[in-house]
């Protein structure tokens, strides 16, 4: 095969694009390819048309950002019950030169996952892909991709107060997406990512065919796990090794405003967030409150939000020593701090205190269901106290602007793994990840929102990593760049935005991509791009070294 090093792109990269639909204009040919494909003795496809009373409110189920309701509606919802349907969807679609986009059923910034620049397309939604077999004797558990976070944490709770899962803070979080990403959470500096957690998968190729990890390519378990499962194929299902946590642990939560010396506060956490103990967690959550919450008056303030998570021995009397030895700025007391299981911590940082835990069955949040913008970078020096001032005045300027900023510190295993381990790059050197979202009920409010948050990223530009400024797969962002409509496939164009999320793993993510889906069928506004060369007439993938 032919070898190509990464500095020579002078190759002629080919355009890839599906095929011009052939069905006829009311999809019979593709409902008539699923019915062939459909297998004997499992049950029937169901899949929805714009014509079905269903239809409107499937779609709607888990398109939590406003901003993109409106857009092109798909022509074919599939929402398969059985791993064959999803097999089914995507041979007729490769068939009938549909594109296939897939949904998991939880969050999704930039609604890459459920709308389509193209004609006529169709939408494999795994809302009923979401079963969590845990395996507690082997510390393991095969998760469907379909499940939410919270459904994984409640499942592993009904077998065992002593097992957890490195991922997120969202209960309402879809586990597809979110462990293909990476996924961030609050034991990532003892444990890591839950990507890091992955031994293997089951995913659909191109072909149709159910790969896991001794039947696909070392490559492809590589890219799945960090590079985003939705350039490569349908992910299935994630097998994942499992944590130990005590029985009980010990969580706070110390609240801060401007008036009560926040600025100051903030400055200190980022010189020992990335260094504590790999038991300990200070996530800060950075909002706007009124000040007659505190008895200040009617104006807005900025408030400080630090969540604590203390995973050692010894309890609140540990966890106030560590706390008073390291943070003493914080001012932590016992009256702080609280003891409960791992499972139900997931609700106290979710201000859920005190409900059953059921409530993490729930896949419906109505804070996530709005207009919004989000954007992510990574600190590597602590911002200065006047770099903070002029960012919380940003954050004060328009009475009518409700940002949010969730600074996750890295540090301890992070530290400990290479960044090309997975595609996921962002280990040692980074202090914290900034998580910026605003967010609002209006669609005239877009504009003015969708500016400001803009200018506000523009402002950390000074502050945040360089060459490449970096940003986390899982708070997708079209602002970076992405391929419009007609648009040729392009790798030059892409890794203007890839290597921001992959940084040099991006080039073997391309090989990667390129091995698996030439024909680039899987494909959004920013996935991996395969690469080709004509050459004496033959066409052959580059590999890069």
């Amino acid at each position: 095969m032919f070898q190509c090093t990464r500095h020579m792109f002078f190759a002629i990269p080919r355009e890839a694009t599906a095929p011009e639909p052939s069905y006829t204009s009311g999809g019979e040919d593709f409902l008539q390819c699923l019915n062939v494909n459909h297998v004997a003795k499992t049950p029937t496809i169901p899949i929805y048309t714009q014509n079905n009373v269903s239809y409107k409110n499937i779609l709607r189920s888990s398109g939590r950002n406003f901003r993109f309701l409106s857009t092109t509606k798909p022509k074919f919802i599939v929402t398969p019950t059985h791993e064959s349907h999803v097999q089914a969807s995507v041979i007729c679609c490769k068939k009938y030169g549909l594109d296939l986009k897939v949904r998991n059923g939880g969050h999704d910034a930039e609604g890459m996952s459920y709308v389509s620049d193209a004609l006529s397309f169709a939408i494999v939604d795994l809302t009923h892909f979401r079963n969590v077999a845990v395996d507690v004797n082997g510390s393991t558990a095969w998760i469907q991709a379909g499940a939410t976070l919270g459904e994984v944490y409640y499942n592993i709770a009904k077998k065992s107060k002593t097992h957890g899962f490195p991922a997120g803070f969202s209960p309402t979080v879809g586990v597809g997406g979110h462990i293909s990403g990476g996924g961030l959470g609050a034991l990532v500096r003892k444990y890591g990512l839950a990507a890091d957690r992955v031994i293997d998968a089951y995913i659909v190729d191109v072909n149709g065919k159910i790969l896991n990890k001794k039947t696909m390519s070392e490559g492809l378990f590589w890219a799945i796990r960090g590079g985003g499962a939705a350039s490569f194929g349908v992910l299935l299902s994630w097998k994942v090794k499992l944590v130990r946590v005590p029985a009980t642990v010990t969580v706070a939560m110390v609240q801060k405003t401007l008036e009560q010396g926040a600025t100051d506060i903030v400055h200190k956490w980022q010189f020992i967030a990335d260094r504590l103990d790999k038991n300990v967690f200070i996530g800060l959550k950075i909002s706007l409150v009124s000040n007659n919450k505190i008895n200040l008056g009617d104006e807005r303030t900025v408030q400080a939000e630090f969540s604590i998570l203390f995973l050692g021995n010894g309890g609140v009397p540990k966890l106030l020593q560590l706390s008073q030895e390291s943070f003493p700025e914080l001012g932590l007391t016992d009256k702080h701090c609280s003891e409960m299981t791992w499972a139900e911590s997931h609700l106290y940082f979710s201000h859920e205190h005190g409900k059953p835990l059921e409530f993490l069955l729930a896949r419906d949040d109505p804070s996530t269901e709005n207009f919004s913008k989000s954007k992510s970078d990574h600190v590597k020096v602590p911002i200065s106290k006047n770099g903070l001032l002029e960012l919380w005045r940003r954050l004060l300027e328009h009475d009518d602007i409700m940002p949010t900023l969730i600074w996750t510190p890295y540090g301890g295993k992070m530290n400990e793994i290479s960044e090309s381990e997975i595609p996921f790059p962002h280990r040692r050197g980074n202090i914290y990840n900034i998580f910026y979202v605003v967010s609002w009920f209006e669609d005239g409010e877009s504009e003015k929102n969708l500016d400001w948050m803009r200018n506000l990223y523009e402002y950390m530009t000074p502050y945040v990593s360089k060459s490449p400024r970096t940003t986390y797969l899982n708070t997708r962002d079209l602002d970076l760049g992405a391929y419009e409509n007609g648009q040729s496939i392009s790798y030059l164009k892409a890794r203007e935005w890839g290597r921001k999320y992959f940084k040099d793993n991006f080039e073997r993510l391309v090989q990667v991509k390129s091995e698996v889906d030439p024909g680039n069928f899987f494909k959004n506004k920013q996935s991996i791009p395969p690469i080709r060369l004509i050459l004496m007439g033959l066409e052959i993938i580059v590999r890069f070294e």
